[in-house]
């Protein structure tokens, strides 16, 4: 048996490094609602602040429990947020509270618990994740029926199915402590009040927590933890590189063949399986014969993986030059406890010439629990593997061994009379080891055997007769014989190996090549297109993938043929391998009349679209040979379409998160400069009643120009958040723009002389005269409210090396040095000193928005010469209609 390897497991040591930085997280799991999930966990969490860790309570549901609300006393608990919710109030788990406050240890009951809408994420375990990501320790509890795998198995005996689930991959990264108490004390329990208020209790007695149900969910509670502890262990011996089975839960591997009856074999696997709750595979081990096989055991080997594929168990094809090997390296790699084989009828002779597979695997395979099953071959007629055409050799290579065993006797021949017997013998290995390597075993055999003969007529007195006188030169054409086939024996094992190893590389090829391809691309159409073609062209096929659409049911997204065709059958089976999640169609056993087969392609619990393959000759869609690296490319697929689907789902995630960012902070923009002007109006409103006055109209107008300037600018980034500007693009003096602004600007300019160095030459420039006066306008406003009391705000162009600046500047604190593209950003203010400055953070970002619909830019900075800011508005070359002699740069 091949010894294990100890070289640690790169995916399982890339997947330890994820891991890195990240909260750990620990399940207290019950089997139903009063076990004392809650009690163990924050008896647990208690110990931990005991020790020194910074422990807090994030939601704990206590359900009036006295004992447990004792035990959250000594504990910060985070105070809960209210969510409004169809007028009613609703106290959840303060996420963003808690990730300020920061703790090491967090205690979060309820795993399952769906949040109120509105929330940041729609499931609790999602806001746990986050807590993970913040690298915050989480304990949280939850029950076996709110397994998402397990949801319908409890529905099937209790009649009660659950809505809130958590997905299996939250239990697989988590440590898990089962809290258990026998069936009986739990119905002492809730008969006690413990559990339920009494008439609660009463109706619970009859329905949910009768002892039959108590003990059943109390068994997979404790094996789902088990599968977890074992698939943990497993991935931690991986990346340690240690050998062994690891039985820390069941693991088995039948061995499937082309022969008839391996069907039952993958049955009898199922049973066991379902009986043990363990995961298995189905593994066909490729050895050279496997070249030799027609289409009859291509047929049977695709019907048996088919047939594991639908029973839920996964396969596997390892090239190999011996059963045996191939076995044991693979159960070896799977950590396989049990390996269960077939046991075909051979005869004593067979046995003796080639060994029995199923002895050999009970005596040097220890540690694995070997089940030998007889391949059950009635009614299938008996085939033999059909050789393949040229198997005996091709007469081309006997004609060059006849060529080369006639070169060494004429060379053999003329250097005879310096040569002796043994040497010529020597010289007739290079024609056998020649044939061998270049042509296969029997052509070696026929020039060992041609060798012999040569040397024997030639060379080994009587010569000219093939009678040996002398009884020591029959010893030296044996050993040439001998050396003959041993050394074609060797050669013809050496090329099948080296022709698996090609195999082996030409398949990691096409998998590297496709998944690089795939990892390039950002677009699902253009993933779509891909899978299709790269599938299409390394199987001979064509290709079509069908994806869900709403409201329009499953449609095609790409095809590698554009003549594809699909009728009510095809479409028939591509909407059942979609709704079930597993094969249909041709050479499946649902279907089987379409002329494609349809295979799902996968993520988790979630089909993401369907694989439709079929050939032009009407023959097998895929050969069983080629299944495994079929499947592994539909799973590099779903790999990709998950990874984009999940990249969309962020983007609308962002999108929703920058507007509610958008909201909060235009309504808190809002409740100041919208209030600062109506009170100001109202106020002279009410001054009015005792006559009105110069200061007190100037009032009202400022104001009221104030609140249009503001409602405005709300406006105007409305238009660019929807991509509604429409440009009227015309020639436009900059001198007649700058003068229009500032006059509109006097206003926002109160206390403030404003000085232009606007040369009148300068040339026309094609822009929006509107767009361009409300930029003007946006700069003023804010040079005057930032520049110091009494200070000049400047405006000066300049027509430098084949572009227009005009800047606005101002006598002020300046921006924060390194911060300057910041003020372009929407609700941002930058603060340059201790005044209160109002605004909403819009004026800047409308600026750059309309500039760049223009095609100008908007450059921020601090002036060189003294404190204060410069914005300057940049016209490329593009947009200056006519041409004027540049100023010289000073």
């Amino acid at each position: 048996m091949n010894e294990p390897s100890d070289r640690p497991s790169p995916e399982a040591l890339l997947r330890q490094a994820s891991q890195e930085g990240l909260g750990r997280l620990k399940i207290f799991l019950g089997a139903a609602p009063g076990v004392g999930k809650t009690f163990e966990m924050l008896s647990e969490g208690a110990e931990r602040r005991r020790a020194g860790v910074d422990t807090v309570i994030g939601v704990v549901e206590t359900h009036g429990r006295a004992e447990t609300e004792a035990l959250t006393r000594n504990y910060e608990i985070v105070p809960r947020r209210a969510v409004a919710y169809e007028g009613h109030s609703i106290d959840e788990m303060d996420l963003d509270a808690i990730l300020e406050r920061a703790p090491r240890l967090v205690l979060v009951d309820e795993l399952a618990h769906t949040n109120a809408p509105g929330s940041r994420h729609p499931k609790r375990y999602q806001d746990v994740e986050e807590l993970l990501a913040a690298g915050i320790d989480v304990y949280s509890t939850v029950n076996i029926q709110h397994v998402e795998s397990l949801n319908d198995v409890v529905a099937s005996f209790t009649r009660v199915r659950v809505r809130e689930t958590v997905p299996d991959s939250i239990l697989e990264q988590a440590e898990i402590e089962v809290v258990d108490i026998p069936p009986d004390e739990l119905i002492e329990r809730l008969k006690a009040g413990k559990v339920y208020l009494p008439h609660e209790a009463t109706r619970a007695l009859s329905h949910f927590f009768s002892k039959s149900n108590l003990s059943a969910l109390r068994e997979l509670a404790l094996r789902r933890a088990a599968q977890a502890v074992d698939a943990q262990m497993l991935e931690h011996v991986r990346a340690l590189g240690v050998g062994g089975t690891w039985a820390g839960g069941e693991r088995i591997v039948v061995a499937v063949s082309e022969l008839p009856g391996a069907d039952g074999l993958v049955r009898a696997t199922k049973r066991i399986a379902d009986a043990l709750h363990a995961p298995w595979t189905a593994v066909y081990i490729e050895t050279p014969r496997a070249r030799n096989f027609g289409d009859a055991e291509h047929r049977r080997l695709a019907a048996v993986f088919n047939l594991a594929t639908q029973l839920g168990g996964a396969v596997a094809t390892v090239p190999a030059a011996q059963v045996v090997e191939g076995l044991q390296t693979f159960a070896s790699d799977a950590r396989a406890t049990q390996l269960v084989v077939g046991k075909s009828a051979r005869s004593r002779l067979f046995e003796l010439r080639h060994g029995s597979v199923v002895d050999r695997l009970v005596r040097d395979t220890p540690g694995i629990a070997v089940h030998v099953l007889p391949l059950d071959r009635r009614g299938a007629a008996p085939s033999r593997p059909r050789r393949r055409a040229g198997a005996w050799g091709s007469k081309a290579g006997y004609a060059w061994t006849s060529l080369m065993v006639a070169a060494v006797t004429g060379l053999a021949s003329a250097v005879f009379h310096i040569l002796d017997l043994g040497n010529v013998a020597l010289l007739y290995l290079l024609p056998v080891m020649a044939a061998a390597s270049l042509f296969g075993l029997r052509t070696g055999l026929f020039a060992g055997i041609a060798s012999s003969l040569a040397y024997n007529f030639f060379f080994l007195p009587p010569t000219g007769t093939l009678t040996i006188s002398n009884p020591e030169n029959v010893i030296s054409v044996l050993v040439l014989l001998g050396v003959a086939f041993a050394t074609s024996q060797l050669t013809a094992r050496v090329r099948a190996q080296a022709d698996m190893a090609a195999a082996s590389a030409r398949t990691n090829a096409a998998l590297a090549g496709f998944l690089r391809q795939l990892s390039s691309v950002n677009d699902p159409s253009d993933a779509a297109r891909m899978i299709c073609e790269d599938i299409a062209q390394l199987f001979a096929v064509q290709t079509v993938l069908l994806g869900a659409m709403p409201g329009a049911g499953l449609t095609v997204q790409a095809a590698s043929n554009p003549a594809y065709r699909l009728d009510t059958m095809d479409l028939a089976a591509a909407n059942w391998a979609f709704d079930a999640g597993s094969a249909a169609g041709k050479g499946s056993g649902t279907l089987a009349a379409s002329e494609w087969l349809f295979t799902p392609i996968r993520a988790g619990d979630r089909t993401l679209a369907v694989l439709g393959i079929a050939r032009d000759d009407a023959g097998d869609p895929v050969r069983a040979d080629q299944l495994p690296l079929l499947t592994s490319l539909v799973d590099q697929s779903a790999l990709v379409l998950e990874r984009l689907r999940l990249e969309t789902e962020m983007r609308d995630v962002d999108a929703v998160r920058t507007r509610d960012r958008l909201r909060a902070a235009l309504l808190s923009s809002v409740s100041h400069d919208l209030r600062t002007p109506l009170t100001a109006v109202i106020a002279a409103a009410d001054q009015l009643e005792h006559g009105a006055t110069p200061a007190l109209i100037d009032t009202i107008k400022n104001e009221a120009a104030r609140l249009n300037r503001f409602v405005g600018n709300l406006l105007d980034m409305a238009r660019v958040e929807a991509g509604a500007l429409k440009l009227k693009l015309e020639a436009t003096d900059l001198s007649d723009a700058v003068a229009g602004a500032a006059h509109d600007a006097r206003r926002n300019l109160d206390g403030h002389p404003l000085q232009l160095d606007v040369p009148p030459d300068l040339p026309l420039v094609r822009v929006d005269a509107q767009l361009l006066h409300h930029c003007l306008l946006n700069l003023l406003d804010n040079a005057g409210r930032y520049g110091d009391p009494g200070t000049p705000v400047i405006i000066e162009g300049r027509h430098l090396y084949g572009e227009i600046r005009l800047a606005i500047v101002d006598h002020g604190p300046g921006l924060p040095p390194g911060r300057e593209a910041e003020v372009f950003e929407t609700f941002r203010r930058l603060e340059g000193s201790d005044r209160a400055i109002g605004g909403t953070g819009l004026g800047l970002a409308i600026v750059k928005a309309f500039a760049e619909a223009m095609g100008m830019t908007v450059e921020a900075g601090n002036r060189g010469d003294q404190p204060g800011a410069a914005f300057t508005l940049v016209f490329p070359s593009p947009l200056i209609v006519r041409a004027s002699a540049p100023e010289s740069a000073v």
